[in-house]
């Protein structure tokens, strides 16, 4: 980075999280901009959307244990108090067990309609397996971690995920037929690439034509590509967070609102 710095070369970053990135731009002046979430996106969307979603319901807020887990707990609760609102029930559930009935009694008895589970896709698998067992209704959501590989109880059709959606799943249509064409899988980073190239190109074009650093462009402008709009704010990362609410339809997870 200090060489692309005297260089005058802007780096895009498309799969670098870690906050320290960009929070020290102001330190280095390094040219970096950061096309994905921070590390501390998914806490922040969490706080937001799931206290909306449930200002009206009686939910719980569960972790694990783990400091992921945890601490994307404490930001859901924290992000309910700001609206004063409080759960019903808060626990620390013990992981990795072969089921969680007692947990799922403690939810009923507490008259949890929702819970929020910081913890990972097996665990919230079985909760809400052990959940429908007591016959309790429970809608529950999660974070990232629900999109691991699952295990021999599979998540239930309708839990909450805040997390990023598939690129595939929003692409515009004519990149998805540019990737076929080439006989290209729209699958990992191939997508976020796809659009961080055109974002450099549309980036290029407008230095160019308007005579001013490339920086500075990319720094104020916005971008169309083929994930939709990019602008960035001063540090260089994303304008606007791109974690979402997405729903599990009972074979992936799809932003809630899409058809």
């Amino acid at each position: 980075m200090p060489a692309f710095k005297d260089a005058g070369i802007p780096v895009i970053a498309i799969g670098v999280r870690t906050d320290s990135l960009t929070d020290r731009r102001e330190r280095t002046g390094w040219p970096v901009f950061r096309y994905g979430p921070r590390a501390d996106d998914e806490q922040k969307a969490a706080a937001k959307l799931i206290p909306e979603l449930w200002r009206d319901t009686l939910f719980a807020i569960v972790d694990d244990g783990t400091i992921y887990g945890r601490e994307l707990a404490e930001s859901v609760r924290a992000g309910a108090e700001a609206l004063a609102l409080k759960p019903v029930f808060v626990d620390t559930y013990r992981p990795d067990l072969d089921n969680q009935v007692g947990l799922a009694g403690r939810l009923r008895k507490a008259g949890a309609a929702a819970a929020f589970v910081g913890g990972d896709l097996d665990d919230v698998a079985i909760i809400g397996r052990d959940a429908k067992g007591l016959g309790l209704t429970l809608s529950i959501a999660g974070g990232e971690a629900l999109l691991a590989a699952p295990g021999a109880v599979g998540v239930p059709a309708g839990t909450l995920m805040v997390g990023l959606p598939d690129p595939a799943t929003i692409a515009a249509p004519a990149a998805l037929e540019t990737l076929k064409a080439h006989m290209i899988e729209p699958d990992g980073y191939v997508l976020p690439a796809f659009a961080a190239v055109e974002l450099a190109a549309a980036a290029l074009a407008d230095a160019d034509k308007s005579g001013k650093p490339l920086a500075q462009v990319l720094a104020a402008g916005t971008f169309q590509t083929a994930l939709g709009s990019v602008a960035f704010d001063a540090k260089g990362d994303l304008a606007t967070n791109p974690f979402r609410l997405l729903r599990f339809d009972g074979d992936r997870f799809l932003a809630v609102g899409a058809p």
